[in-house]
């Protein structure tokens, strides 16, 4: 009997211990996309700011969400398009984070250029940059 009860012990124990390991999931990972879409949201570390992409030809803005009203914005990082017209094909274009939290590289993943991406809140800092 003694023996019963210390494996049903163990038992529990070891469920009890995997289910504290088991992490929420992230909000981002639980939102469903379509499949060559037009448009993209990729998250920055800041939880306000996220950089919205237009797949098709590179033009890249800033999104701010905030609950005041006077903080919301969507301002440009790149209104060149990086692709023609004739030449724009959904998914083209993606980002990739970097350990910079201002920084993503945008790829052509037709051509494979690189362009480094830069967000911020003062103008000045805002921008896209080739890597060449």
């Amino acid at each position: 009997m003694k023996k019963l009860t210390l494996l049903l012990f163990l038992l529990l124990g070891s469920i009890s211990l995997h289910a504290q390991t088991k992490t929420k999931p992230n909000v981002v990972d639980n939102v469903k996309e379509i499949q060559g879409a037009n448009f993209r949201l990729f998250p920055t570390t800041n939880m306000w700011t996220f950089i919205k992409l237009d797949t098709r030809n590179g033009l890249l803005w800033q999104v701010q969400y905030s609950l005041n009203p006077e903080n919301r914005m969507v301002t440009y990082l790149n209104l060149d398009r990086l692709a023609s017209v004739n030449e724009e094909v959904k998914d083209r274009f993606t980002l990739y984070p970097t350990q910079n939290m201002y920084n993503f590289i945008l790829l052509d993943q037709v051509n494979g250029k690189t362009w480094q991406v830069q967000w911020a809140t003062e103008y000045a800092n805002r921008g896209i940059f080739p890597i060449e």
